[in-house]
């Protein structure tokens, strides 16, 4: 997995995955799937609502390991399947938002048979906010990327 790094607020994670890019776009995008890989390491995601569209709607709440829940929700601003999804995020805290609202850029590429995924999230306020959020998407495309390599396996 690669990172670019630079003092600019703005988080870039890349990865080739060993499945095929319509694959990795369909485990991304379709709820049945998501909810078995999304989140960091050992978390789970007992609630979504996903209205998969431009200008739709989502809410996901993650749980910790420990029973924390994390809620983020946000808008598919652009979807174009099965190269790109842009999205906002938005993280909600007791109070029902944080306010650190950011886009997620995610840009699914054929690379042979595999899939190289780009995820780009931007702009944050500082670059401690960009580096919180890099070992929760490092695990949640590490965790895709086992899913879709099984689930390849499993269609062929």
């Amino acid at each position: 997995m690669e990172r670019a790094s630079s003092t600019e607020p703005a988080l870039e994670i890349t990865r080739v995955i060993n499945a095929p890019r319509a694959l990795v776009f369909d485990v991304w995008t379709k709820p049945e799937h998501l909810v078995r890989w999304f989140g960091p390491k050992d978390f789970t995601v007992p609630e979504y609502a996903m209205e998969f569209r431009e200008g739709g709607r989502y809410r996901f709440v993650m749980r910790s390991p420990a029973g924390q829940l994390h809620p983020v929700y946000g808008i598919y601003r652009k979807i174009s399947p099965p190269e790109l999804l842009v999205f906002t995020w938005e993280r909600e805290d007791e109070e029902g938002k944080d306010g650190s609202g950011t886009i997620v850029t995610v840009r699914f590429e054929e690379h042979g048979r595999k899939t190289k995924l780009t995820l780009r999230q931007a702009t944050f306020r500082s670059v401690d906010g960009r580096d919180s959020h890099y070992g929760g998407w490092t695990e949640c495309i590490e965790r895709l990327a086992a899913y879709a390599e099984s689930t390849a396996a499993w269609e062929t």
